[in-house]
């Protein structure tokens, strides 16, 4: 890009609500930026938390302080040689946000690093993309073109959190945003009187490229698994993931190997010891297409709970770009692709629905269902998400694309199996 490229497009400035170091780099955030780095100067901020973990309410305390400050000693990289203008702060931060002062402290200093770090590589009055509320008190007293308030889940449900505290920010950030992009239907619509004509339903994109690849060779440890395999590809966390529902498929169906491919922060419960389960860790996201492309039936196993409802999971979409036949609980955001996946009520129905997905996969089944996902996606890829906010950053841009979208774009005839949803 020439410095008359760069000059007519503004800088972005994004506080993520993941950390670039470890957590997977499938989130939103990550992919938007990565989109916009071909053409941006952008600047990515790793999460600086909603709460300082503690005992009796985090899980690995000790695991998840020392591997922020292993994020922290990284401070500023640019970590793809191949997008010279993507860069990735790590700033020291204090996230004691619960004592007005120590607030204002925290929010302090990870302004100066961050104003400091912008003169450094030459940002100036970027375009804002907010995704952890907390970065809102950073953001508040810092030049910018605009802010978009990428919501891309419901933060005050965060159970480690002061849930009355992040709403604050929530809706300070309703107020104050040019623009809310959000990936759930469910959140647009509860909070369309906040958010007004200002909301932008953006969805979540997919790596059709990367997720419909031929040849992806098996992992060596997934080789080792006999089939056939039904799969989680995502961290097993109990407050989102419904164990008892993994283990009850495990033991009505013990001939299907379950494999478990993500971070465990804690307890796995009724999965520990059952001979056809298999945990292989956390796998990074450039791994992730091998080991979709060698299971046999991808699993949305999620509880019932306000922060599932309000959410809408990236892996849906890369389960579907695999070819991959479906089973998920029954939440909003699945049901807008119900013709070509099987949504379950409870758990016989989804172990129900697991053993009649497994009858009929095949490798001719999972290219028709391929070809069906080029098709049911094409207009979702993350250059195509990254497009519409490049959109919206000139001056005085309007949301004028969809506020909801109903069905999937290109939704054909049903072409899979599908349970009993509701």
């Amino acid at each position: 890009m020439t410095d008359g490229d760069r000059r007519a497009q503004p800088d972005v400035l994004c506080f993520a609500g993941q950390d670039w170091w470890y957590h997977n780099r499938a989130h939103s955030d990550f992919q938007l930026m990565l989109q916009l780095a071909k053409t941006h100067r952008v600047l990515l901020v790793n999460s600086i938390g909603m709460r300082m973990p503690s005992r009796g309410k985090s899980q690995k305390v000790l695991q998840k302080i020392w591997r922020k400050l292993k994020s922290i000693l990284r401070f500023l990289r640019r970590p793809r040689p191949d997008l010279p203008n993507f860069h990735v702060l790590s700033p020291l931060v204090f996230p004691a946000y619960g004592v007005p002062w120590l607030r204002g402290f925290a929010a302090w200093l990870v302004r100066a690093q961050v104003r400091a770090v912008a003169w450094w590589i030459g940002v100036s009055r970027p375009a804002v993309v907010i995704t952890v509320p907390t970065a809102w008190d950073v953001v508040r007293r810092l030049p910018r073109q605009c802010v978009f308030y990428n919501r891309s889940d419901k933060h005050s449900d965060f159970k480690e959190a002061d849930n009355a505290f992040i709403a604050s920010l929530e809706h300070e950030l309703f107020a104050h945003a040019d623009h809310t992009l959000y990936v759930s239907e469910t959140l647009l619509a509860d909070e369309a009187e906040h958010t007004g004509e200002r909301a932008v339903f953006l969805d979540h994109g997919v790596d059709l490229e990367r997720f419909s690849a031929d040849g992806l060779a098996e992992p060596a440890d997934l080789a080792a698994i006999p089939r056939p395999r039904v799969g989680f590809l995502g961290g097993l966390r109990d407050h989102l993931v419904d164990m008892p529902l993994l283990a009850a498929v495990a033991r009505a169906l013990p001939d299907v190997q379950l494999v478990l491919v993500g971070d465990v922060p804690g307890d796995v419960g009724p999965l520990d010891g059952l001979p056809n389960v298999h945990f292989l860790g956390f796998k990074d996201h450039a791994a992730i297409p091998a080991y979709g492309a060698w299971l046999d039936v991808g699993l949305m196993p999620y509880r019932d709970t306000p922060w599932i409802r309000a959410c809408n999971p990236i892996k849906l979409k890369e389960y579907l770009a695999l070819g991959l036949e479906v089973v998920s609980t029954d939440f909003p955001a699945a049901r807008r692709y119900a013709a070509h996946i099987a949504i379950a009520a409870g758990h016989a129905e989804f172990v129900a629905g697991v053993q009649q997905a497994v009858a009929v996969a095949d490798e001719g089944r999972r290219a028709e269902r391929r070809v069906l996902a080029r098709r049911l996606l094409a207009a979702d890829t993350w250059a195509a998400k990254a497009e519409v906010l490049e959109r919206l950053m000139q001056p005085g841009a309007a949301a004028d694309s969809p506020r909801t979208t109903g069905k999937p774009r290109g939704t054909p005839e049903r072409t899979s199996h599908r349970s009993a949803a509701r």
